[in-house]
């Protein structure tokens, strides 16, 4: 009996050590972000992370707990060790595969890796290896299979394979088996106390990436992904429901439903222009890099610049519903892949449609990629073009035709139009893995530069497609609506998901509908994605009061303020303040002015969390 406790600790103490190993690879990896934190603070990740690595090494022991108490009651019964030893190694492979897709989605998303991730592999397998072919992908994979080789000299050194069974009398064996399973079951929920183990038991520092740190990865995804699968629930509950609410229609509540009038007609053609990845710290004068993408600031003299725009999220299936229908992002879910709720959301599609316009959606992908095609079809959508509509030989990327292929189309296609009409077109050159078809413009080949010069090349493409478009007829007539679907880590390594700075973006207003005295005014009041449904549709006198979550950045009543979120935890920003909470460490992780009132502070997540409350609510009301 003795030594079959010994073999159980001694499994303990391997996973143990394996999990640490990958904890350090994560902090060397990811050591430029590091660097300015104190030996001791990267060694409490270690301290602080032993709790979830003790419990995710009770998950794995229980296959083995089982075998070996069915195999030792079981006389006649004989298990070779062999088993054990796949199962273990298997085990390693799993982790170790885990331990570098963690480290390609943190550089991407600034965020651990979940259910998502697997779950768009799984659905769009192209698009998902696309997204991470900008990190080290030889890198990773030796990093891969040195945890692997690591692992497997390790487990034959400590674990006990020989899996001999122990001469004990019945009594004995109940005793000693019951005993195993109800340490086991203890070590597995973390605590003696009635609530389990959760993601705050790492959380320890004011450092996100120390937090994140110290998050025993394979716990964490195995929770995210039994979060996602479950039945859905709101993961939201600060406060009373009816608080939330009020707090929510008083943040959008006018004295006065007005705006001011920028535009020279109340029924322009409409063309949206869903610009990939155009982070703000691509454009100048929001603050971003100089020529990174000159012509935009051409365009802003020409238009109207809204200055201090954030994106819902950090992905397009955020994105496009923002902008088409003005709802938030769900943080841990998406609402555009559940068609039972997605239809049920307002659109500017078909809004547009019952007004008269032809609609149409113009996308060099595959437009099934996160049922696009579906959302497109229930609000309206007359005309789809996507990579089904292009020849092969102009599909020049894994994401499909380049931009320059994709405006060309388009301009084909309004040149057809004869009733007004409201057009989305969005681009994808400016995406992982920053494939060009022509010289990249920023030399070098650091994804930086990489990322630089497809920004370059979808803004020259902006270009030649407003050049073209100024020779028609229809131009004059027409407003076009220049948004990033998300902003970008990159050119800045802006990386954590709780930063402001990430979900900055460009809003831009432009064509010769604008009114000659508003060319090259640049709007400053704090707004989202969100805010273009019910901006535009007070320029067209339209009724926009079903878009509950879009207010007019053009009526001077109107409050300011912003909302993102990303995978579980969320942003809010108004002038005076802005702060990003946890919802895994249940903390706030950022405060803009450390220097205002903590009342304000206090105030400013207070309406965060009412909005996220609310917002998931509504999303499961659907």
């Amino acid at each position: 009996m003795l030594r079959s406790l010994i073999s159980f600790v001694k499994f303990f103490l391997f996973w143990l050590l394996f999990f640490m190993l990958t904890r350090a690879t994560f902090e060397l990896y990811f050591y430029n972000k590091l660097k300015d934190v104190s030996f001791g603070e990267i060694a409490k990740t270690f301290l602080y992370g032993i709790r979830m690595d003790v419990s995710a090494t009770a998950y794995i022991a229980i296959i083995p707990l089982l075998v070996f108490i069915v195999n030792w009651f079981i006389p006649q019964s004989f298990i070779k060790s062999i088993w054990l030893k796949v199962y273990v190694w298997v085990s390693i492979f799993f982790i170790s595969l885990i331990a570098i897709v963690d480290l390609g989605i943190f550089t991407e998303w600034g965020a651990k890796v979940n259910f998502r991730a697997f779950d768009t592999l799984y659905n769009s397998p192209s698009e998902s290896m696309s997204s991470t072919a900008s990190s080290p992908i030889a890198l990773n994979l030796s990093i891969g299979l040195g945890l692997l080789i690591i692992g497997i000299i390790l487990s034959n050194l400590i674990i006990d394979y020989s899996f001999k069974k122990p001469v004990e009398k019945k009594r004995s064996k109940v005793l000693f088996a019951v005993l195993l399973l109800l340490v086991n079951f203890l070590i597995l929920r973390g605590t003696l106390t009635p609530v389990p183990i959760n993601q705050s038991a790492g959380y320890f520092s004011d450092n996100q990436l120390l937090d994140l740190s110290a998050q025993n990865t394979e716990w964490n995804l195995a929770n995210n992904i039994f979060e996602n699968l479950r039945r859905p629930y709101n993961p939201y509950l600060f406060m009373p429901p009816a608080q939330a609410k009020k707090l929510v229609n008083e943040t959008f509540a006018v004295k006065k439903d007005t705006t001011v009038h920028i535009l020279t007609t109340d029924k322009p053609n409409v063309v949206i222009i869903q610009l990939e990845s155009f982070t703000a710290d691509l454009i100048q004068s929001l603050g971003g890099e100089k020529g990174d993408a000159p012509n935009f600031e051409k365009f802003i003299k020409n238009g109207v610049l809204f200055n201090n725009i954030y994106a819902a999220g950090d992905r397009t299936d955020k994105g496009i519903i923002a902008i088409l229908s003005g709802f938030p992002s769900q943080a841990i879910r998406t609402i555009v892949i559940d068609t039972a709720k997605q239809h049920k959301l307002p659109s500017l599609l078909t809004v547009f449609s019952r007004t008269g316009y032809t609609t149409s959606y113009f996308y060099g992908g595959t437009s099934s990629y996160m049922s696009f095609n579906t959302y497109m079809a229930d609000h309206k959508t007359d005309h789809i073009t996507d990579e089904a509509s292009f020849a092969k030989s102009e599909v020049g990327s894994t994401w499909g035709a380049h931009d320059n292929v994709l405006f060309a189309r388009h301009l084909t296609y309004l040149n057809q139009q004869t009733k007004p009409f409201f057009s989305l077109i969005q681009t994808l050159t400016n995406h992982e893995p920053f494939v060009l078809p022509v010289p990249p413009h920023f030399k070098g080949s650091d994804v930086t530069n990489q990322f630089r010069s497809t920004a370059y090349f979808t803004d020259s493409c902006l270009n030649a497609y407003f050049e073209d478009a100024k020779k028609h007829d229809w131009y004059k007539n027409t407003l076009f609506i220049l948004v990033a679907d998300h902003g970008h880590r990159l050119p800045k390594s802006t990386s954590m998901a709780y930063n402001p700075a990430k979900y900055h973006i460009p809003l831009l207003f432009l064509g010769d509908v604008i009114k000659p005295e508003y060319r090259g005014k640049q709007i400053s009041k704090l707004g989202n994605q969100t805010d273009i449904a019910a901006t535009l549709l007070a320029q067209l006198n339209l009724p926009h009061q079903q878009f509950e979550w879009s207010k007019d950045l053009l009526n001077p009543y109107s409050n300011e303020f912003a909302f993102f979120d990303w995978d579980n935890g969320f942003g809010y920003l108004t002038p005076q303040q802005a702060v990003s909470y946890d919802n895994s460490g249940q903390r706030m992780i950022y405060i803009r002015n450390k220097q205002a009132p903590g009342s304000l502070t206090n105030k400013t997540l207070l309406y965060g969390k009412a909005f996220m409350q609310q917002i998931f609510t509504e999303y499961l009301a659907y």
